[in-house]
């Protein structure tokens, strides 16, 4: 197995799904994977993050956010009162815990009807993004002491939530978590971050390349790390590489729909890394 850590150049993974890549690229110290297809691509792959929100565009419910963020950027009062009472697992219990955004917040109230008799615990965060996941892992996930850690993240990175942020920043915040799972006996689930055509609060940085492009890292990485992949994206995809009215209403958040076709993916993928030494 690969040491954790190591990063496989995200330029050469961006290059190989646009269908060009970083030939000639030397491994080295600090970049100690190959490139990953063959052929030429002038222009630098990786792509631009999203620029800074400006403070006059804000909307109430944005400046609300600025204003929690202040005081506790990540938010680590949101459950802290709920791991205090969900106290340590019982003995043989196969606790697992769901670390992600509005994506797994919303999703862990239905949880008890998806997942019955399972003892899942949701710790999602409306809105956050890699970095203040990351903050609160040890509370919101270290403390509760699960078998397995399913982290769902990357979108709201993307999207600028937390200011401008490339894929090797979002990849820097995920491949810590995981190499902290890790060090305490947990098991890992990395999923794909969610197909997106547009974001509704903030238009026009055509998020599908990127996500793609961060769900071939991710794939790519969660190999080398020993780790599962858990492809949400494959199975939810329009042609566009966003998500079908079918399964959202916002074209970001699943429906109950896409929750179904959710649950069973991760399902398989947690019995998987349970499976796994």
């Amino acid at each position: 197995m690969r040491t954790l850590g190591t990063l496989a150049p995200l330029g050469a993974l961006l290059a190989a799904v646009a269908g060009c890549s970083s030939a000639g690229t030397r491994a080295s110290a600090s970049d100690p994977l190959p490139s990953v297809a063959s052929g030429s691509c002038s222009a630098n792959a990786d792509w631009t993050p999203a620029p800074p929100i400006k403070a006059d565009s804000l909307t109430d419910y944005q400046r609300s956010v600025e204003v929690r963020q202040r005081n506790d950027w990540a938010n680590l009062a949101r459950y802290r009162d709920a791991n205090a009472t969900l106290g340590a697992p019982a003995p043989g219990e196969t606790r697992v815990v769901f670390m992600g955004n509005s994506i797994t917040d919303a999703w862990a109230k239905s949880f008890p009807t998806m997942f019955p008799g399972k003892p899942y615990v949701g710790r999602g965060i409306s809105g956050q993004t890699t970095p203040q996941m990351l903050v609160r892992f040890r509370q919101d996930v270290i403390a509760l002491r699960p078998k397995v850690v399913v982290i769902l993240a990357g979108i709201n990175d993307i999207a600028g939530n937390t200011g401008p942020s490339t894929q090797s920043m979002i990849a820097d915040n995920l491949m810590s978590m995981t190499e902290i799972a890790k060090a305490n006996g947990i098991r890992v689930v990395l999923s794909s971050v969610l197909p997106v055509f547009e974001y509704p609060w903030r238009k026009g940085l055509e998020p599908a390349p990127k996500i793609v492009a961060l769900n071939a890292w991710l794939k790519d990485y969660a190999s080398r790390a020993g780790a599962v992949y858990l492809d949400y994206h494959s199975a939810m995809a329009d042609a566009r590489q966003g998500l079908p009215p079918a399964l959202s209403s916002d074209g970001v958040h699943p429906n109950e729909a896409g929750y179904r076709i959710m649950a069973p993916l991760a399902e398989q993928a947690i019995a998987a890394a349970l499976r796994s030494p």
